[in-house]
């Protein structure tokens, strides 16, 4: 690669991470605008993770993703002292508790819409625009159901109400949001095993071990964990998701690069044994 080349591919590569930074202010954007529905009495801190898993989760991705950034390429083996790697060591673990806060998160949220009740006596949504009651238009955006806007939201004659909120969604809303927080579910639970698989790489290769089966293993099992995270991206596409369609491409095109950088490094390593033992 020469070095106009280099310098495109670097500028491209933070480039993205800049745009994962920025995603976690849209998400923040999102959920607070949810945040007025679903909690009227004020957000309680048991309610954070629950009401701003998205926001929390990609804080804690976008911090992990420039640990990993500076584990497998910007930092040489001559850095990695004690302080140095008791540091990276820490924040990750941080990251880590707040990715899987996350997930419990999404999997609360799951949780909550399940325990959603259907509201037999309701049939016309127009009814309840003079009681203050609320559409669930998305997974983390409502609309206060008015005169005017109530035949928009809804023509279905059945509808289900959100346990302890004046929240409703007609039942075929409801089933594509189930379907959406199980996505949000597998794809967080995919990740964390995206990265778990990535942990053990980098140890593996500080150790020159990454090779043979250990090295077959885990690309196989990426190729499968990498390509269930695209179709989530899909899902999220062709459902008009695009924030979370954006935000899951970004990601992948990311742990590409981390990916490259493990592999630099593998090619590095082999390199100077092969120029230490001629």
């Amino acid at each position: 690669m020469n070095r106009n080349a280099y310098r495109l591919y670097q500028g491209f590569k933070y480039a993205v991470y800049v745009l994962l930074a920025m995603n976690v202010l849209w998400f923040f954007l999102d959920e607070w605008g949810a945040a007025t529905h679903r909690f009227a009495d004020g957000v309680r801190l048991e309610d954070v993770i629950e009401g701003f898993a998205a926001s929390i989760d990609t804080a804690a991705w976008v911090i992990l993703l420039l640990m990993f950034e500076l584990e497998t390429y910007v930092l040489e083996d001559r850095h990695f002292r004690k302080r140095v790697t008791f540091t990276l060591h820490s924040l990750r673990v941080i990251c880590y508790a707040f990715i899987v806060y996350a997930f419990y998160g999404y999997l609360s949220r799951l949780v909550f819409l399940y325990a959603a009740a259907p509201l037999p006596e309701l049939s016309d949504l127009c009814s309840l625009a003079a009681e203050q009651w609320s559409y669930a238009v998305e997974l983390d955006a409502y609309e206060t159901v008015t005169p005017e806007n109530c035949g928009t939201l809804s023509t279905v004659a059945e509808f289900i109400k959100y346990r302890g909120l004046t929240v409703v969604v007609d039942t075929t809303g409801y089933v594509e949001l189930v379907r959406l927080a199980w996505v949000d579910v597998i794809n967080s639970a995919v990740w964390l095993l995206v990265v778990l698989l990535l942990e053990i790489d980098v140890r593996l290769q500080e150790r020159n071990r990454l090779e043979g089966m250990a090295l077959r293993i885990s690309t196989a099992l990426k190729y499968v964990l990498y390509s269930t995270l695209l179709l989530a991206a899909v899902y999220w596409g062709i459902k008009g998701e695009f924030i979370d369609f954006w935000d899951a491409f970004l990601w992948l095109v990311a742990f590409v690069f981390i990916e490259l950088n493990v592999f630099e490094w593998r090619r590095e390593s082999r390199d100077e044994a092969a120029a230490a033992s001629g």
